[in-house]
């Protein structure tokens, strides 16, 4: 029984490399571009770099329309200008999660 196991086995391993010569290499196959419309440039934000005395202010623009503006004094953290609305009021937020709720339970009542 070992015998033929071991016959087996070596002619497995012989066998092997001669298969695998045989094969095709494969090579990668070329990018396939997007349908069309579905990637759409103007889509992309225009990003304006400019400073205001010491400040780095950074102006967001999608399609020419101003939405958010991220100002940033030197040594500190920066705030944003964010027109939630489409009105052109920008409201000021000192981070990007606005909408962030403390959760409040009512524990007891008198």
């Amino acid at each position: 029984m070992r015998k033929t196991a071991l016959l087996l086995a070596t002619l497995l391993a012989v066998a092997m490399p001669s298969a695998r010569a045989d094969k095709p290499r494969l090579e990668p196959l070329p990018d396939i571009p997007p349908p069309p419309g579905v990637v759409d440039p103007s889509l992309e934000p225009q990003i304006t770099i400019t400073t205001h005395g010491s400040d780095r202010v950074e102006e967001f623009r999608i399609r020419g329309r101003l939405y958010m503006i991220r100002v940033t004094p030197p040594g500190e953290h920066p705030y944003y200008l964010v027109d939630q609305r489409g009105d052109g009021a920008m409201r000021r937020y000192d981070d990007l999660s606005p909408n962030f709720q403390v959760p409040m339970w009512v524990i007891s009542e008198f």
